[in-house]
């Protein structure tokens, strides 16, 4: 988890507690100790403020001046190799008491060489070892329990510790992911930073109720600390050895108050809160504890070493343009399990696929809701798993965002989880989750092993309703770094499954309802020869039905719309005596472009066929991506679902969504 790099610290006025071993940093136990790290965060903080003033700085800066005390504390207390941090926007107190990296996060934020994530995270979005953050507030809490739920699952003792603010308290996810960690009696510490103040709006405006009974309403050891206390070291030490022993999840709110803005310079609190946050400063309080001479000595240590860390900085070389890229391991080749096509149904491939992963590698694991026998999921896909590996079935609560999180925990920590959601409409609830941190924390921490794979089923003509009957490709497709992979009952479904867990990054696997049943065959078709430069083609294979000569008509379409396809192509040969083509993708993103301007060379004539509304959609894509390669067809004709929500009524829905009939009869008006 998290990039394996040290970045050392090389320049010579580095100060004596500047010390890394193994990328953590070793924070002695006494005062002394914690004031020098304390006040080299604050001199950090200041600095970066001057170099933002001059201009000097890439993009923006959330300091965490007058709240350092309560990161030393409770990084100091964390001191195990396998803890996990967890922060948020306001993260450089917590990264470099992890840390100590104090010249990578200055290289990061100026965008300079030999910046901690290469220049691809800047400040609110920092990955080291067991360390990460994200500027989404309560986007890291799901993972957070999904890596604690992976140290219990080896039998390790690491705690993760997720900081939030209080303003997080009005997010969602949070709530999903306490409610997990309490039920799974996770080593998980929520500590809420209380400084009272959101942006600018204070929070005792925004929540209600208070903050201590939101933890003890899940269950949760609740404590509330003060880090201006003279108990505050001992706290955190007592609260995290308490979390280590018992496995037992703490909801810890930690009162403090923020000395400087929200961001650089938008501090509109009145004077007289200002004068009062700086008479409590905690760290000129445990200063001027210690004798004048010392003190005095730590802080022209920081302040000389921070000065001569920032003037060689705006020196240095920008990072080169080859960190844009994502880790090695997306190039890499599969090395999937090879999976016979075995007789039967779509849902007994992906269910003979579950059982071969699980028999052959260990790192396999099933997250989502009513997965258990005798249910085996809503569609009966996971039956049978539950039995045969009940410690790799992990049935959940209703939290899609969460689970999500939590499969996203389980990938850092070197798993392959597969996650369930019952229907794919509901992935609305993760994209979040999907498209801000499956596809950036492995990007931004150079992962070179990342792999999770999200299972669920879409489609209508069911009279499910308009939440439970969509097609949700488009939503996804846009995604960079997403794998989107919609089987058919044509493909080897089984197979693609297993070159699903072993793709690197996150992958959708797009089943559909009406397909579960549907005999999964090969049929009258052939594998289109993948083009080498289009990723992942040559294991997500396109089908192409055989055809003698030039056809007079091609349909693309891709999984659950096949079987429509299939009876309007014979209707066409039958009624029609037309030849009629079918070109099946079962890879729609990254889209196989070049693989699929080689399937339709020579086609005149194409309709594009799939079950959502065709603006933004896979269609629209491929014909751009054709057109851009300079493919001149006669007719292109797109159809799909209208514009309208699905209705439930059966009428109703057969008006919304393509059927036989309808798709004869926008073909024949617009090719005659």
């Amino acid at each position: 988890m998290g990039t394996a790099l040290d970045l050392s610290e090389s320049s010579p006025s580095a100060p004596q507690w500047l010390k890394v071993e193994q990328g953590r940093l070793v924070i002695g136990s006494s005062h002394q100790d914690a004031f020098a790290i304390g006040h080299l965060l604050r001199e950090t903080e200041q600095t970066l403020l001057k170099l933002f003033g001059r201009g000097q700085l890439s993009g923006t800066v959330h300091t965490c001046l007058g709240q350092e005390l309560c990161a030393v504390g409770l990084l100091r207390a964390l001191s195990s190799p396998r803890d996990v941090v967890l922060s948020n926007h306001r993260n450089h107190g917590h990264f470099l008491a992890y840390s100590g990296q104090v010249r990578g996060l200055l290289a990061e934020i100026m965008g300079r060489e030999g910046a901690v994530c290469g220049g691809r995270g800047g400040s609110q979005h920092l990955a080291f070892h067991r360390f990460h953050s994200s500027g989404v507030q309560a986007g890291l809490t799901g993972i957070g329990v999904g890596l604690a739920k992976a140290e219990q699952c080896i039998g390790e003792d690491g705690v993760v510790a997720i900081f939030i603010g209080d303003g997080t308290l009005g997010e969602g996810l949070l709530y999903e992911s306490m409610n997990l960690a309490s039920i799974w009696k996770l080593p998980v510490i929520f500590v809420v930073e209380h400084n009272r103040v959101a942006q600018t709006t204070e929070t005792k405006d925004t929540i209600g109720g208070t903050i201590e009974k939101r933890g003890e309403a899940f269950g949760l050891t609740t404590h509330s600390l003060d880090d201006s206390s003279p108990s505050f070291f001992d706290d955190c030490e007592r609260i995290v050895s308490q979390v280590r022993k018992e496995s037992t999840p703490a909801f810890v709110v930690v009162e403090t108050a923020r000395l400087g803005p929200h961001s650089k310079g938008d501090d509109h609190r009145p004077e007289e809160e200002k004068e009062r946050i700086a008479k409590r400063d905690p760290l000129r309080a445990l200063g001027e504890q210690l004798e004048r001479s010392v003190r005095e000595e730590i802080e022209a240590a920081n302040t000389t070493y921070l000065e001569t860390l920032a003037n060689e900085l705006v020196l240095a070389p920008e990072p080169h343009e080859s960190e844009i890229h994502f880790p090695d391991g997306k190039q890499a080749p599969l090395e999937a399990i090879a999976l016979e096509l075995v007789k039967g149904s779509v849902r007994d491939q992906i269910n003979h696929a579950l059982h071969t992963l699980f028999s052959n590698d260990d790192k396999a694991l099933l997250i989502g809701e009513d997965l258990h026998d005798p249910y085996g999921g809503a569609f009966k896909v996971t039956k049978g798993l539950s039995t045969a590996f009940p410690d790799r079935t992990v049935s959940t609560p209703i939290s899609e965002a969460g689970i999500t999180g939590v499969g996203i925990g389980f990938a850092l920590s070197g798993h392959k989880p597969i996650v369930e959601i019952m229907f794919a409409d509901f992935l609305s609830l993760c994209i979040d989750q999907l498209y801000n941190q499956a596809v950036k924390l492995p990007w931004l921490g150079r992962e070179e092993e990342f792999h999770l794979v999200v299972r669920t089923p879409g489609g209508g003509h069911r009279g499910y309703g308009p939440t439970h009957s969509q097609c949700v490709e488009s939503l996804l497709m846009p995604i960079p770094g997403l794998t989107l992979v919609a089987p058919s009952h044509r493909h080897n479904v089984g197979q693609l499954l297993c070159s699903s867990v072993e793709a690197y990054g996150p992958v959708v696997f797009m089943e559909n309802k009406l397909l579960y049943d549907a005999v999964c065959e090969p049929g009258d078709y052939e594998t289109v020869p993948p083009v080498a430069s289009d990723l992942y083609a040559d294991f997500f294979p396109t089908l192409l039905s055989k055809t003698e000569g030039s056809p007079d008509l091609t349909i693309v379409t891709f999984g659950g719309n096949l079987p429509l396809a299939e009876q309007v192509a014979d209707r066409l040969r039958d009624e029609e005596e037309l030849s009629v083509a079918l070109v099946i993708p079962s890879l729609l993103s990254p889209v196989p472009h070049n693989t699929l301007f080689s399937a339709l060379g020579g086609h005149e004539t194409l309709v594009f066929l799939e079950e959502s509304p065709v603006q933004g959609s896979f269609s629209s894509e491929v014909i751009a991506g054709l057109s851009e390669r300079g493919m001149h067809t006669e007719s292109i004709l797109r159809i799909g679902a209208k514009p309208i929500p699905v209705a439930a009524a059966r009428n109703l829905e057969r008006a919304v969504l393509p059927q036989v009939d309808s798709v004869l009869e926008e073909i024949f008006e617009v090719f005659g």
